[in-house]
């Protein structure tokens, strides 16, 4: 696949370039419309960090199990799959795995400047005898991704946004692979990639990656981090980074970067529970959690509001 270049604008004059608003609520800021059901929210986190899901792990019963939760989820909502019963399966050296593909029309460019918004449900399993079940990494981002969904189909973005809940990535990204060689809309029409991979044990500080590759995202997530409701830092995201790792191949959003398509990452730095089994629902605080899940609402209304789209010259 020969990449594409894409670029962003971040409109200044926005309403003027915008079709015109017809109603109250569309004129209601970002921070404002990025209310989220903090019960159900994290209800479903303890759903899919619980025992009986026995770690997620690609090809297991648990991971069948997850697949159910969030097909029922998805079907409740009233989300369309974007997959026929919304799943994709793809093989990979193990077996199959199963991404769980859904999809949210835009309210005026359904067939453009596509959205996909990415988090990988899969984690490590049992191992010796002890379930590693991964509130943070990733069912945090699972969660997160669920509540958005619901939040889109109630108030669809202008462009048309791909929920795609990926497996494998703890096998080497293998899901998201999938999802970029056989995507469920045109690949040339897909404009940013936004991943959410652990984004739950924030400290205080959320971290979004992605502005080094694609710099007219900066100002973009710049206003998000003057309003969002915890610290958003950039970075995370360029060879020796003063804060710490590069993470532009650190997740499912490597899968879009490796085809020239823009991606945003949000996700915390490594904790002392990361890939342990003591990686559980209690040590995640709930007012943390709830903070990360409004600021990546915001920031996809944001997002979707500068979003346009130019291919290279061939």
């Amino acid at each position: 696949m020969r990449p594409t270049r894409f670029v962003f604008a971040f409109l200044l004059a926005m309403l003027a370039c915008s079709p015109p608003v017809t109603s109250v609520a569309a004129q209601i800021t970002p921070r404002e419309r990025a209310q989220v059901d903090s019960v159900r929210v994290l209800r479903d986190l303890s759903a899919l960090a619980d025992d009986s899901m026995s770690g997620r792990a690609t090809g297991t019963p648990g991971a069948e199990r997850t697949r159910t939760l969030l097909v029922a989820s998805l079907r409740e909502a009233g989300i369309e799959a974007a997959e026929p019963d919304y799943l994709q399966s793809f093989t990979w050296p193990r077996g199959t795995g199963f991404n769980v593909v859904a999809v949210v029309p835009g309210r005026d460019t359904p067939d453009r400047d596509v959205m996909v918004i990415t988090a990988h449900y899969d984690h490590l399993g049992i191992r010796d005898g002890e379930v590693f079940n991964g509130a943070d990494d990733n069912a945090s981002g699972v969660a997160a991704l669920l509540e958005v969904g619901r939040r889109l189909e109630a108030e669809p973005l202008r462009h048309t946004a791909i929920l795609a809940f990926v497996d494998a990535e703890e096998e080497g990204f293998w899901g998201s692979r999938a999802l970029v060689a056989d995507p469920p809309v045109p690949i040339e029409s897909v404009a940013l990639d936004v991943n959410l991979d652990m984004v739950a044990r924030t400290g205080g500080t959320l971290w979004a990656a992605g502005s080094y590759h694609t710099p007219a995202l900066r100002p973009i997530l710049e206003r998000l981090a003057a309003e969002a409701p915890l610290r958003l830092r950039l970075g995370h995201d360029r060879p020796n980074a003063p804060e710490g790792d590069d993470w532009t191949f650190q997740s499912d959003h490597a899968a879009f970067q490796r085809v020239g398509i823009p991606f945003v990452y949000f996700g915390v730095e490594d904790h002392p529970d990361y890939h342990r089994a003591s990686d559980e629902f209690e040590r995640i605080d709930p007012g943390e959690f709830v903070a990360s899940v409004r600021t990546i609402l915001m920031g996809i209304r944001l997002l979707d509001a500068a979003l346009t789209l130019q291919a290279a010259p061939a």
